[in-house]
């Protein structure tokens, strides 16, 4: 079997771990790593023992795919290049910038027949894909995602870079269109809004809600999940789940009112497992960034599906940017001529930083 040469185009922290775990996948050749950083791409080249150059476009015809973990504003750019040339394409999350950029991208390699696939890299997860074969006709959505500020992905704020990976579970979890979008978030560090809370109305009646925060001094990436056959609790992070079903004697409609003094005890008693059983669902151990790249290799030689397609990524990235736009019109001090948008003004000394100040005369919005 003729190896695939791939390069990985951004070598940054994500492009390095893409880089490391490449190697260790079978029938593919590691390529070349990229980065306009003489210091950043030559130091991975020595390390893993290959070329390096400062763009791809050496590359062109001496590749068969690519994985792009430039920065956002980049992955247009490069990855539309690469798919004009017949060049396979995994880019991360968020696929593009707007979704006209996201439709070219997707246009482009089915004119081309190449692969597309998008890094949302929580699919792979093993706690959401044990939980996923217990999730029917979700009702109810909470997802919390945070953590410090880590300096990475300034280019975009909280919402491309942390809340569009539940955005992305909560599409897949409710195959159906979103009717109502609110949304607000604030900058504290950035230009862009550190932290972000949006609740999406989908036409089933299914609401989410979801919080994300590069601000937080507690690390979180948990999604709560209720139905009619119960509640999942998952937590990517730990990779754990916990899975409260509801029992028949639950679902057949006892009335609680109407039972007997002793059975309202052993309800009482027993609720967690006779009536409401809660339990921790196995979880297999996987590598999730390098099972995406065996999906990836899988899908180019039509061994598999891609997990993650270009379409997939478009659709997240269209709630996000109807997310964002609540933000920038969400108004702070609850009148008509307020602040909007992450760039909220206040008097308040308990809220002042880089983007607030502690005064009586208002500055304009930014």
């Amino acid at each position: 079997m003729t190896k695939l040469r791939i390069a990985v185009i951004g070598v940054g922290h994500l492009g390095q771990i893409h880089a490391r775990l490449l190697k260790q996948v079978e029938g593919v050749e590691l390529a070349a790593v990229v980065d306009p950083s003489e210091a950043a791409r030559t130091v991975v080249a020595a390390q893993l023992g290959v070329r390096a150059f400062a763009d791809h476009v050496p590359l062109l015809g001496k590749i068969d795919a690519a994985v792009i973990a430039t920065p956002s504003r980049l992955h247009y750019a490069v990855a539309s290049n690469l798919l004009a040339q017949g060049i396979h394409v995994f880019v991360e999350k968020p696929m593009t910038l707007n979704v006209g950029d996201a439709d070219g991208l997707i246009e482009q390699a089915s004119a081309h027949g190449v692969v597309l696939q998008v890094g949302h890299v929580e699919r792979f997860n093993p706690a959401y894909e044990a939980a996923a074969a217990h999730i029917r006709d979700a009702k109810y959505i909470d997802a919390v995602r945070s953590g410090p500020f880590t300096c990475r992905s300034t280019d975009i704020g909280v919402v491309l870079d942390l809340m569009i990976h539940d955005i992305d579970i909560a599409l897949t979890l409710v195959n159906d269109d979103v009717i109502a979008v609110e949304a607000l978030g604030a900058a504290v560090i950035g230009p862009n809004e550190d932290w972000a809370q949006a609740r999406l109305t989908f036409a089933s009646g299914c609401v989410a809600n979801f919080f994300a925060s590069r601000v937080s001094w507690q690390a979180q990436r948990s999604m709560h999940i209720i139905s009619c056959q119960g509640t999942a609790a998952i937590d990517f992070a730990a990779r754990k789940i916990k899975l409260m079903r509801i029992s028949d004697a639950i679902s057949s409609g006892t009335s609680f009112s109407d039972m007997e003094p002793a059975a309202r005890t052993d309800l009482k008693d027993h609720l967690f497992t006779n009536y409401l059983p809660l339990e921790d669902l196995p979880v297999a151990e996987s590598n999730p960034l390098l099972e995406e790249q065996h999906n990836f290799v899988a899908a180019i030689r039509g061994q598999s599906s891609v997990r993650v397609t270009g379409e997939h990524g478009r659709k997240a990235l269209d709630v996000a940017e109807r997310i964002l736009a609540e933000v920038a019109a969400h108004r702070w001090q609850g009148a008509a001529a307020g602040a909007t948008g992450p760039r909220y003004e206040t008097r308040q000394a308990i809220l002042r930083g880089p983007h607030w100040q502690q005064t009586d005369v208002r500055r304009k919005a930014g």
